[in-house]
């Protein structure tokens, strides 16, 4: 969507961007560092953060800032209003107590995808838990099952504009990031219509995704299982995993 220049508030976006721009790397900032992950002057980073202090969004010792429990409301009130959450989570958490495996359904954001749905009721192992997959997380779209399922599933000139200029950042030996290659992969999910990582995000960790689709046939969000490459083995894969993927969005797609 597209607005008018005269009803696009600069000042609100820039005090977004400078929200977002804390992250695991860099989970304190001051006016420099903000500025610069930015984009903005100095003097505007400060105003801003003093601003989200004084609103209570961050908190500082005076010269550094973090994010302080605030921001979680609008995560809470996505999560309470949001209708795909609400619509896959009895879905999520009657395929983990089947399987006792883990399942996440997330959605692409740019360059990231967020999950915005978990299975519960599953011990996991605390190795699947490295990366922080909880909800909310973000994880690089190009190095994910579920990242490479949205991203086959957008339209084609929204893929190309998604991959026109980016480098791929290399999150483990297995991560590709060549781009011809890369393209071919997206390529194959498309055809096949799923994905499957294994150590491109975490080694040790593979993972199976399929895609989420409504009525109309478009693609809102992404399911996948999560395990080790003993559960996630090719033959387990074919029989096993992909079959109740499928079948679980089957059941979901009246929903969605």
């Amino acid at each position: 969507m597209t607005i008018a220049k005269a009803d696009y508030i600069e000042g609100l976006a820039k005090g977004l961007s400078v929200l977002e721009a804390f992250d695991t790397e860099r989970q304190r900032l001051n006016a420099t560092l903000a500025a610069q992950r930015t984009g903005i002057t100095r003097a505007a980073a400060r105003r801003h953060l003093l601003t989200l202090a004084e609103l209570g969004y961050l908190e500082t010792d005076g010269s550094h800032y973090w994010l302080s429990a605030r921001v979680l409301r609008f995560a809470g009130s996505y999560m309470a209003t949001s209708r795909l959450p609400r619509a896959l989570q009895p879905t999520l958490n009657r395929l983990a107590l089947q399987t006792q495996a883990s399942f996440s359904a997330v959605v692409l954001d740019g360059d990231e995808c967020v999950i915005v749905a978990r299975s519960a009721g599953v011990a996991e192992p605390v190795r699947h838990l490295a990366y922080g997959l909880h909800l909310g997380a973000r994880l690089p779209a190009h190095a994910t099952s579920t990242g490479q399922v949205l991203l086959a599933n957008l339209p084609k000139e929204d893929l190309t504009a998604w991959l026109k200029g980016r480098s791929l950042a290399r999150i483990t030996p297995q991560t590709e990031v060549g781009m011809p290659t890369f393209k071919k992969i997206i390529h194959q999910v498309r055809t096949q219509d799923h994905a499957l990582s294994r150590d491109a995000h975490e080694l040790g960790i593979h993972a199976l995704a399929v895609p989420l689709r409504n009525m109309q046939g478009r693609t809102l969000a992404a399911l996948n299982v999560v395990g080790g490459p003993e559960q996630l083995t090719d033959s387990a894969v074919t029989h096993k995993w992909l079959p109740l993927l499928w079948e679980a969005a089957r059941e979901l797609r009246p929903l969605l």
